[in-house]
């Protein structure tokens, strides 16, 4: 059975709330909990059979907001671990996005009646931008968070493998301008690799969309690194490989999301 989607509706995120500082990400694949390096799923390690324990080990160090990434869904091109979404959305109170596969409004209203309080998109909103605006009209721009990928300051899309000619600046004047109010941006040369983030590229980006609730991801590999995204303007970060690798302690984050 699926969740009410109204029932969910409450979980709705507004801008500059304070959930949004620390969000700690769950990438699924096969209904386990997983981390790839670079988007490369031959670079795939699991980490818990189980993500209900992991999310619950989240909401218990008082982190409110979480990152569910559909793997399986992203390489199908269709939403397939819905089922992880709704046991998570059932059992804790965390406020989840959903991302990975969502290609049709089918899909959209699968993961939003399994719980999800907004849809994580990327793709679609680079190579079907009439479909996600009309997803924009139809939801309202609060019910998505935009994710940007990003290599050299330009769009990356299929799963990193294809760059495109869209400036990231251009790309997100445009959805701002529709109403998307929070968008994540993503390096790709840096992901999963604990080198750090890409500072200078966020900086710019805040810079240039001073009012944009921005939230980083990718990178991360220590608490200093979420303090000078902090510094910086980021309203939030996403943090997954640094946490499952023991580089950040769930008390380092618990300590800074109660400072954020």
């Amino acid at each position: 059975m699926f969740h009410n989607i109204n029932a969910v509706s409450n979980n709705n995120v507004k801008p500059d709330s304070t959930l949004d500082a620390l969000i700690p990400a769950i990438d699924i694949i096969d209904g386990k909990c997983v981390r790839l390096t670079q988007g490369d799923y031959n670079q795939k390690k699991i980490y818990n059979e189980h993500p209900l324990e992991v999310a619950k080990q989240f909401e218990d160090a008082g982190l409110t907001r979480l990152h569910l990434v559909d793997l399986d869904g992203a390489k199908a091109g269709a939403v397939k671990n819905w089922k992880v979404l709704e046991t998570i959305a059932g059992k804790t109170k965390m406020v989840i996005d959903f991302g990975g596969g969502i290609k049709t409004e089918k899909d959209v209203n699968i993961i939003f009646q399994s719980g999800a309080a907004m849809a994580t998109v990327g793709s679609i909103a680079v190579k079907e931008e009439g479909t996600f605006t009309e997803w924009l009209t139809q939801y309202g721009a609060g019910k998505f968070l935009l994710g940007a990928d990003v290599k050299d300051e330009k769009i990356a899309v299929a799963g990193w493998l294809e760059t495109t000619d869209i400036w990231i600046y251009d790309f997100l004047e445009k959805y701002i301008e529709k109403g998307v109010q929070q968008i994540f941006c993503t390096d790709v040369s840096k992901d999963g690799k604990l080198e750090g983030p890409s500072f200078d590229l966020y900086r710019n980006i805040i810079t240039k969309f001073p009012s944009l609730h921005f939230i980083a991801s990718g990178g991360v590999s220590s608490i200093k690194d979420v303090g000078q995204l902090q510094e910086i303007g980021c309203k939030g970060v996403i943090i997954g490989k640094a946490i499952y690798e023991n580089k950040i302690s769930l008390k380092e984050l618990q300590l800074l999301n109660q400072e954020w």
